[in-house]
């Protein structure tokens, strides 16, 4: 049986802060790699000719991550990002940002990542990922 822990948006926010007082800004690439761990264990959850973007969407939504998303051509948009912490003056998104990056990859079979191009964060209306083909 699978459990589940609900975290908070400050709770998010706090642990960001903690990581950023020790390591910089190095552990953003850490958020986004547990980001792209959690994307694996979500792809778990999507049966055999599901589609793994609009369940995926369902997924994040039910799970708190996101009140919505919307994958486009270009990569997707976040309205209500949990890691969203107003008044940051950045993005704040590492997690998310890794969680899209590998569901997206899965989806179209090639690698990428995304990068976060608006943030909630930095006084954006919503968070705007953009793919960076590599």
């Amino acid at each position: 049986m699978v459990r589940y822990v609900r975290v908070s948006q400050n709770e998010f926010a706090s642990v960001r802060k903690l990581y950023e007082s020790v390591m910089s800004y190095a552990c953003h690439g850490l958020f986004f790699r547990e980001g792209v761990a959690l994307a694996d264990e979500i792809v778990h959850e999507i049966e055999a000719g599901e589609d793994l973007l609009s369940t995926a969407r369902k997924i994040l939504i039910s799970r708190g991550w996101v009140e919505d998303i919307m994958f486009t051509e270009t990569g997707a948009r976040v309205r209500g990002s949990i890691e969203a912490s107003p008044g940051a003056q950045i993005q704040t998104c590492h997690r998310l940002r890794g969680i899209l990056s590998r569901l997206v990859e899965l989806s179209a079979r090639r690698r990428l990542r995304f990068s976060e191009v608006e943030c909630m964060s930095a006084g954006a209306s919503e968070c705007v990922f953009a793919k960076e083909e590599s």
